[in-house]
C-alpha cells in the first residue's frame, strides 16, 4: 500500500498543468517558451494572462495538497510516508514521465503539500521570500534565499517545530530527511536560476 501510494502521489505531480493549458489556450509548448519552465509563473509570462498563471498555480498547488491528504487518510499517524508523498508529488511535478521529465520548480505543489502536514515551513517560507523580494524585486533570488533559510531554520529548531507537525514525530532523522529531500528538490530546480543571478552579479562588479 505504502508503495502505491508513491506511485499516485508521484503520477498526480506528474499531470503537466501548465504544458496542458498552454498548448489548450494557446497552441504553445511551454517548455520551449519563456525560461521552459512548465509552471504558473512561465504561463504568466509568456501568455500575458494572469488568469491562466492563476489557473496553473492553483492546480498544481491543488496536486500537493489531495496527495497529502490522500496519504494522511491511509496513513493518518505516518510521518514519514506523509513526507514521502509531499516529495514525491513534488517530484513528479518538476520531472514530469508525461513531457520528457521536464517540469516546474515546485513551489506551488509544495506550498500545497505542507499546508496541512507542515505549515510552519509554507509561512517561513513565505515570509523569508517577501522579506527577499522586496529588497530585490528577484523572484528566483527570493525562491532561493527563502528555500535555504527555511532548511536551516527547520533544521535547527526541531524541538520548537515539531509542535507543529501534522502527525508530528519524535524521530528527529524522519523529519532531517523530509525537509532536506523536499527542500533540496526545490534548491536543485533553483540552481540555473541561481547561476544566471551570480553571472550578473559578476558583470556588474566587472563594469
Amino acid at each position: 500500500m505504502k508503495i502505491l501510494m508513491i506511485i499516485i502521489s508521484y503520477l498526480l505531480g506528474s499531470i503537466p498543468t501548465a504544458f496542458i493549458v498552454m498548448k489548450l489556450v494557446k497552441g504553445i509548448d511551454i517548455r520551449k517558451a519563456g525560461s521552459g519552465n512548465v509552471g504558473g509563473m512561465n504561463t504568466y509570462e509568456v501568455s500575458g494572462s494572469k488568469l491562466l498563471g492563476f489557473i496553473v498555480f492553483v492546480v498544481d498547488f491543488l496536486k500537493g495538497l489531495f496527495s497529502v491528504l490522500l496519504a494522511k487518510k491511509f496513513f493518518p499517524e505516518d510521518f514519514l510516508m506523509i513526507g514521502l508523498s509531499t516529495f514525491f508529488v513534488v517530484l513528479g511535478h518538476c520531472f514530469s514521465i508525461w513531457i520528457g521529465f521536464k517540469g516546474g520548480r515546485g513551489l506551488a505543489t509544495a506550498f500545497g503539500s505542507t499546508i496541512t502536514f507542515v505549515p510552519a515551513a509554507f509561512f517561513i517560507w513565505a515570509l523569508i521570500w517577501l522579506a527577499v523580494y522586496i529588497r530585490s524585486k528577484n523572484i528566483h533570488l527570493g525562491n532561493i534565499w527563502a528555500t535555504l533559510s527555511a532548511f536551516i531554520l527547520l533544521v535547527f529548531n526541531f524541538n520548537f517545530f515539531k509542535k507543529f507537525l501534522y502527525p508530528s514525530t519524535e524521530n528527529f532523522y524522519e523529519y532531517f530527511l523530509v525537509v532536506l529531500i523536499v527542500l533540496g528538490l526545490i534548491f536543485i530546480k533553483h540552481i540555473e536560476p541561481l547561476k544566471e543571478i551570480l553571472s550578473k552579479t559578476r558583470l556588474k562588479k566587472e563594469v
